[in-house]
């Protein structure tokens, strides 16, 4: 076994890569296959139906509603790139305290949906919230409410929540690309007489773009995975969304 894994290295890659193929490639061909089929999941039948089930899905009011709403979500992505540069640049200056704070904006994206979802809940409760009491001492008694299951105010109310959540992970992102960047490079710049701003804009900046699609990439995932959190922030699920978010 020993010589065998030594004349054929990479033999020990054959297992991990079947896995992967099994589980990912032909689970989504069979899930292509089966959206082709009159196949219910009640019964075993895989007679081949055509694109009308897709046809059926497009006529549907209820999809090209969920369909806005999750774009909706994706505004997410802009506002935490933002916070989580911002975040970021501050915690690059090494100022006191900056290891505690990276543990603490890190804190909420290591939360499960439904920790996040049940928490906010509380923080939205008209009753006894904070952000309610916050409003109610500051003399804007107009504006307490039920935000998380209003219809004006649920798309800004989860989405305060899920910025909340992913901001400090992006923030962590950025900061790793910040100390990444040749130091040589920005003092060269300030040599020259560049300006901080300067310097950020064509030094720095450039130089995040694989932070910043990493970030798009793993928020974007997650916006598309949040339907535990917004069933549990939202105290009913898919049945209420409809009406909640027209």
């Amino acid at each position: 076994m020993v010589s065998l894994l030594r004349r054929h290295p990479f033999i020990v890659l054959v297992i991990p890569f079947a896995l992967v193929f099994y589980f990912v490639y032909v689970g989504l061909g069979w899930n292509i296959w089966v959206s082709l089929t009159n196949w219910i999941g009640l019964r075993i039948s895989y007679r081949y139906a055509g694109f009308g089930n897709y046809a059926k899905l497009f006529q549907d009011p209820i999809f090209w509603l969920s369909f806005r709403n999750t774009r909706l979500l994706f505004l997410i992505i802009p506002i935490c790139i933002v916070i989580g540069l911002f975040l970021a640049v501050i915690l690059d200056k090494g100022l006191k305290g900056s290891g505690f704070f990276r543990n603490m904006f890190l804190l909420p994206f290591a939360l499960s949906f439904v920790v996040t979802g049940t928490l906010w809940a509380w923080m939205y409760n008209p009753a006894n919230g904070i952000l309610n009491s916050l409003v109610r001492i500051m003399g804007f008694d107009v504006l307490v409410g039920t935000w998380h299951t209003a219809q004006n105010t649920v798309m800004p109310a989860i989405i305060l929540a899920l910025v909340w959540q992913f901001s400090g992970y992006v923030a962590l992102i950025f900061l790793a690309g910040l100390k990444s960047v040749p130091q040589n490079h920005i003092n060269a710049a300030y040599l020259d007489g560049a300006s901080s701003v300067k310097v950020f804009w064509r030094i720095i900046l450039p130089q995040l773009r694989s932070s910043v699609a990493a970030s798009i990439v793993v928020i974007a995932m997650y916006s598309l995975r949040s339907f535990d959190f917004i069933w549990v922030l939202t105290a009913g699920g898919p049945a209420m969304l409809p009406i909640l978010f027209q």
